[in-house]
């Protein structure tokens, strides 16, 4: 029976539950690892003994061998450690945090199985820059970009292009007052911003060209399979700039999208220099039929778009980590010692 190891927390979203169950159903055996509970409820074990790697882990009393596993979906890792000041000293947190982040990832990084994304890959694509670099090289339209903390070269870079700019921000930048997140979306950026800019000092930013829309796709990557959806974000004044803003009222707007042959294939080719097999993909097509990449999403979501159509984005999820379907594969090892 072919052991998948899912990587995610306790408060994941539906996604996790359905190719857990679709794994059963094609007769594979799911081990969910809920990492917002280790290392409070959960125990990770590496031990090398008789020339041997042997991994487990152990909750409830349940010990499951990670070390013979088929493969692993790096899907979350959100509130890793969560609950440790309950239990610890606030001097020793940070310390005991980093030790408990080395030892999670080091595991992962080097189980010699297949696996969607490897930790390291999924961080090598935390470089926006890199992204589109590589997105311009292969020949794909990327918007005039500018990343910088220097005022003067922001204000430069905006007022060369009259027809406007935007800025956001390259991480998932989030805001906490009052116990309450607030989510930094992407904005359009305004003279009156300008004459307060000298802050970016402090923190470094995205500028970009301002293109117009004629919609706006999200491009789901799982193996081989491109599943494309379009939305119209300029229906609705608060989503022009940002669709996330009105992502609910959009929520059943989405409807497949047929993506140019010449697309998809260089959409595959970032997957393949990645060496990743998910992706979530954000292009703008503007008016003149011009299809701008944005940025690739290692864990965006995809459960809402799943769910018009029947399944099909976590079906062949499944079928990838079980290895049923064309995936792409560099074992840690060449040979395997476990």
């Amino acid at each position: 029976m072919k052991k998948v190891l899912i990587i995610t927390h306790s408060r994941d979203n539906e996604c996790v539950t359905i190719i857990s169950n679709k794994i059963k159903e094609m007769g594979g055996y799911p081990i969910r690892f809920n990492v917002d509970e280790y290392p409070t409820k959960y125990s990770l074990s590496s031990c090398y003994e008789d020339k041997q790697w042997k991994v487990f882990l152990d909750y409830e009393g349940h010990r499951e061998s990670l070390h013979d596993i088929e493969s692993l979906w790096y899907r979350r890792s959100h509130n890793l450690g969560d609950g440790l000041n309950s239990v610890l000293d606030g001097e020793y947190l940070s310390s005991v945090h980093g030790e408990i982040r080395v030892t999670l990832y080091g595991m992962l990084e080097s189980l010699n199985c297949f696996q969607i994304g490897k930790y390291s890959s999924y961080r090598r694509l935390d470089s926006k820059e890199e992204q589109m670099k590589i997105a311009s090289f292969l020949g794909l339209l990327v918007p005039d970009t500018c990343i910088t903390n220097s005022p003067e070269e922001a204000n430069k870079f905006v007022k060369a292009h009259p027809n406007g700019a935007i800025v956001k921000m390259q991480s998932s930048f989030a805001i906490y007052k009052d116990g309450f997140e607030n989510v930094v979306f992407t904005n359009v950026v305004k003279e009156e911003d300008l004459e307060k800019i000298d802050t970016l000092q402090y923190c470094p930013m995205q500028f970009q060209e301002k293109l117009e829309k004629e919609v706006e796709l999200r491009v789901t990557i799982v193996g081989d399979e491109i599943f494309a959806f379009a939305v119209d974000s300029q229906k609705l004044a608060n989503a022009k700039v940002d669709w996330r803003r009105e992502g609910t009222t959009l929520l059943n707007d989405w409807v497949p999208y047929e993506l140019p042959a010449n697309i998809k294939s260089k959409l595959l080719e970032m997957m393949d220099i990645y060496q990743i097999n998910y992706g979530a993909i954000d292009i703008i097509v503007t008016p003149d039929d011009k299809y701008y990449f944005l940025e690739i999403n290692s864990a965006g979501e995809f459960y809402w778009l799943d769910r018009l159509i029947d399944g099909a984005i976590t079906t062949q999820m499944t079928k990838v980590l079980l290895g049923e379907t064309f995936r792409r594969y560099k074992p840690v090892l060449e040979t395997a010692i476990y």
